[in-house]
């Protein structure tokens, strides 16, 4: 018996049965995947939209023959709803919304609190340790750059507190006029808080406000006699102004972010410029999913709520352009913020200058985007006519292995396609049960590892399997892919050439045993060189990774019975590792919470 399909939906029936209150709307298809979410100041007239009236927009209409079941949220006001839209948009990720693709956290300085000698340092991640936290930044060079202006201007120690806690001398900072050496009491704990503030003041963007300080005390210390400390103090200004002359711009003495919004080929790049009390901290780019209503003031208004829904809020966005929702968007960054915040589309004199410099660093960065993905294709149509393919590869894979003289040996899987590296696809293996060095082994135990899941009907076929080395490392693959019963994946060999030069590499055809020697311009060369040297990147940074966490591992973690609290103890009463395998059973005893059987365990454990 056929079951009855089910029925259509009626999107004009919907619409009837809805508010005319804000709120927000979501779409989804028949399978029950999100497909857009929407905000709405009346939600009756904007969804019916979608179903009284065919959509001009072809993307609008292809969305919306997928629609099969509508779910609406009423709000109180349309800046709820434009906020609740945000939140939507940043965690589901509906296929027609535009998305701010910004999976990685902004790094701070942090300064921390509640000590005689508070620290600066890089932070990245969740804020929870108490202290204060300047940024954010727009990148890790940024905030570095940044830190090392401090150690200069005003030696604060950045030292972890591990580090701090367990010097006795002055290390090399104080030696080059980077650190005051408060570990070793080279400062009072007076003078230090005054660096301190006065690091604090310079984060703020008050150093106007310390240059005079300065000035004041090199005047008192002049005054007194106390030339050295004067000329400190002098040279201290003279750095601290140089660094304003060089920083400083004219006209952004506020708080202020400049976003610019260039859309291209279907691809658009959102460019910011940070200014936080006259510093220039720097540009950051954004390539936004582009789906439905790609004009620049949606691409604007979509790409502000989302961005700022979980950072600070500056006192001053400049906009380039006119941007859907404007009045929406300060009412709830101001919300959010706690103050009045401005957002600004129409500027003169130095604002419209930064602007235009936005929109420059916009249009530079989605040229160069758009020209790296003409390069990439270029490079998989030259691989076509080098390897004579009927198609276009869809799926590159490649695999190298790395160890320090067979230890810790991990082997990478990486993988490619026309769009570039498809690093959600990327993969380790930690390598196990070999002898050490045996480079055939490791490659043999990664094969099967990832290419039994295919052979069980899991995972996606490569077209072209690469192996980062020659026709002994081929043979390995071929072995795998035969013993599993794998078809139609070519595997090639990509060997270095006789002085080990870039553009040298042989290309061996693991079907026909053929090498290939394409030279240093092959376009086919340069895209099969770079999906291996990320192969060996991913490959030697999960080694490192490995290998530091095997030497930093205690054997006594091995044995049943000794935790944390027992294996200090332990360490602390011998003098460490070597102390604790020299000692005997009765003297493993003779320590706090170790018993007769425990101290044999201990002993057997160390002595094999």
């Amino acid at each position: 018996m056929q079951s009855t399909p089910a029925p259509a939906f009626d999107g004009k029936a919907f619409v009837r049965t809805l508010s005319s209150s804000p709120g927000v709307y979501r779409h989804f298809d028949a399978t029950g995947e999100l497909l857009y979410v929407g905000k709405a100041s009346n939600l009756r007239k904007r969804v019916s939209s979608y179903f009284l009236r065919p959509p001009k927009e072809p993307r609008i209409a292809a969305m919306v023959a997928q629609i099969a079941r509508v779910e609406v949220t009423i709000t109180r006001t349309e800046g709820e709803a434009l906020l609740l839209e945000s939140q939507l948009i940043k965690s589901l990720k509906p296929r027609y919304n535009i998305l701010l693709r910004d999976d990685k956290s902004y790094p701070y300085i942090y300064l921390s609190t509640g000590e005689d000698y508070p620290r600066l340092g890089f932070h990245r991640g969740a804020r929870t340790k108490p202290g204060r936290y300047f940024g954010p930044y727009p990148s890790a060079y940024a905030v570095r750059e940044s830190l090392n202006l401090m150690q200069k201007l005003f030696k604060v120690r950045q030292c972890e507190d591990s580090y701090f806690h367990n010097r006795t001398r002055p290390c090399l900072l104080y030696q080059i006029g980077r650190c005051s050496a408060p570990c070793a009491g080279m400062i009072s704990m007076e003078d230090y808080a005054v660096d301190v503030r006065h690091a604090e003041m310079f984060l703020e963007g008050r150093s106007s406000a310390i240059v005079d300080e300065l000035a004041t005390s090199m005047e008192r210390a002049s005054a007194a006699q106390q030339f050295e400390r004067a000329a400190r103090l002098r040279d201290q200004i003279a750095a601290l102004r140089q660094l304003q002359a060089a920083n400083y711009v004219q006209g952004a003495n506020a708080d202020m972010d400049v976003i610019a919004c260039r859309i291209e080929s279907g691809l658009a790049c959102v460019s910011i410029l940070f200014f936080r009390g006259g510093i220039s901290l720097g540009t950051r780019d954004f390539f936004p999913r582009l789906p439905v209503d790609a004009e620049p003031g949606n691409v604007l208004s979509q790409f502000i709520a989302q961005y700022y829904l979980e950072r600070p809020v500056p006192r001053e966005l400049i906009l380039g352009g006119e941007v859907a929702d404007l009045d929406l968007l300060k009412e709830m960054l101001t919300a959010k913020a706690g103050r009045a915040v401005e957002l600004k589309t129409r500027v003169r004199g130095d604002r419209a200058r930064f602007l235009q410099m936005a929109e420059r660093n916009a249009q530079a960065s989605l040229t160069a985007r758009l020209a790296s993905r003409q390069t990439l294709g270029t490079r998989f149509d030259d691989l076509q006519a080098l390897l004579g393919l009927d198609e276009l590869p869809r799926r590159i894979e490649c695999f190298d292995i790395s160890h320090t003289m067979g230890e810790a040996t991990v082997a990478s899987c990486v993988v490619f396609g026309p769009e570039g590296p498809e690093k959600s696809h990327y993969r380790r293996f930690n390598i196990t049960g070999i002898t050490p060095g045996d480079d055939y082994a490791a490659m043999h135990q990664a094969l099967t590892r990832r290419f039994r899941r295919l052979a069980e009907g899991e995972g996606a076929r490569p077209d072209i399997l690469l192996i980062d080395g020659g026709k002994g490392q081929v043979a390995q693959a071929l072995e795998v892919l035969r013993d599993l019963g794998i078809r139609d994946i070519l595997v090639i060999g990509v060997a270095k050439g006789p002085g080990r030069r870039a553009g040298e590499e042989t290309l061996v055809l693991a079907d026909s045993g053929r090498e290939l020697h394409p030279g240093s311009s092959s376009p086919a060369l340069h895209l099969i060189a770079a999906v291996r040297d990320e192969s060996h990147r991913f490959a030697i940074t999960g080694h490192r990774a490995r290998r530091e966490k095997a030497r930093q591992h205690s054997v006594l973690e091995d044995v049943p019975g000794v935790g944390a609290r027992r294996r200090s103890m332990l360490l602390r009463t011998f003098g460490g590792m070597q102390g604790v395998q020299a000692a005997g059973i009765e003297e493993l005893t003779r320590v706090r919470g170790i018993d007769r059987a425990l101290a044999e365990r201990i002993y057997a454990s160390l002595h094999g």
